[in-house]
């Protein structure tokens, strides 16, 4: 089984206003809902890819049972905490002259409610994978990601992490199966900015170095580049497409990955074929990609 976690989750509300005149009532245009998260983004293309999937993370609140209800209707098995105090946040993303975001709070999560996170994955079997993506909401340790690897070390879990800088950097010494940054994010973490291919690869195998098993690099419209824990290096082009919309296009990599490299029984050049297909059709819609975008890209490459 394949369990994706979103610390925290948020209701996305996306509306259009013509023209944003602060002070004043705006009127929108247009309006959406989403279900947001990086772990969940994970999820829903997990489905549509026909992946069967599980859902884990904390919701409150009416936005929480949102959310649980969203799950279910994106495909996946949701199976969050509930928590007894505060609610899931709404995300505000207004679109205008300028694009503007106003980020909620999100709920509080106490030790107890943490502590049934734990016991959760602690049921994962041997063949299981794990993502561990996005954020950590400020009610939590900054240490969570290193607290569940650690707990799991003992099992043959494929995890799979997708998160930033030092988040990202403090997991390696537990041996994440795939890191997937992005090339800007692979330069920060090294303080440089990484000009070529060639740069782009040379640090990714100081990822490696640092304990990472498969380091898969995003580069927007430049395609992708995947390390291999075996030293093999694959790098392939992005399909060519109109770019409608960012948010989700690494989430949508991860899932894509995973799901060429579960059917393909291991093949990492099928899993990054997979992947890069994947992120660029989510690039190419509105929304998260169909499968039927997926696959249609797939065929192009």
């Amino acid at each position: 089984m394949i369990y994706t976690v979103t610390f925290n989750p948020a209701i996305d509300y996306v509306i259009k206003v013509d023209d944003l005149t602060l002070g004043m009532v705006n009127r929108t245009t247009r309006e959406d809902v989403y279900c947001g998260g990086k772990g969940i983004n994970v999820s829903t293309v997990l489905a549509n890819l026909g992946m069967e999937n599980v859902g884990l993370g904390f919701i409150a609140g009416f936005t929480g049972d949102a959310i649980e209800s969203g799950a279910k209707k994106l495909g996946f098995t949701p199976d969050f905490i509930k928590l007894r105090e505060g609610m899931t946040r709404i995300n505000v993303k207004i679109k205008s002259q300028e694009e503007s975001e106003i980020n909620g709070l999100g709920p509080v999560i106490h030790d107890d409610e943490l502590e049934m996170m734990f016991k959760k994955l602690d049921s994962l079997q041997d063949g299981d994978t794990l993502v561990l993506a996005g954020s950590i909401p400020a009610s939590l340790p900054e240490d969570i990601y290193e607290r569940i690897m650690e707990r799991l070390q003992e099992k043959n879990i494929q995890i799979a992490v997708d998160a930033t800088k030092d988040l990202l950097l403090n997991v390696l010494k537990y041996h994440p199966f795939l890191i997937k940054p992005n090339n800007h994010e692979l330069g920060e973490m090294f303080g440089v900015v990484l000009k070529s291919n060639d740069e782009i690869i040379e640090y990714a195998k100081k990822l490696q170095e640092k304990g990472a098993r498969n380091v898969l690099i995003s580069m927007a419209g430049d395609g992708a580049i995947l390390i291999t824990e075996n030293g093999d290096v694959h790098v392939t082009p992005c399909p060519k497409g109109e770019v409608k919309n960012s948010v989700g296009a690494g989430d949508s990599m991860v899932a894509g990955f995973l799901t060429g490299y579960i059917r393909s029984e291991g093949d990492y050049q099928e899993a990054l074929k997979m992947g890069t297909a994947a992120g660029s059709a989510s690039a190419f819609s509105e929304d998260l990609a169909t499968g039927e975008k997926i696959m249609a890209l797939y065929d192009e490459l």
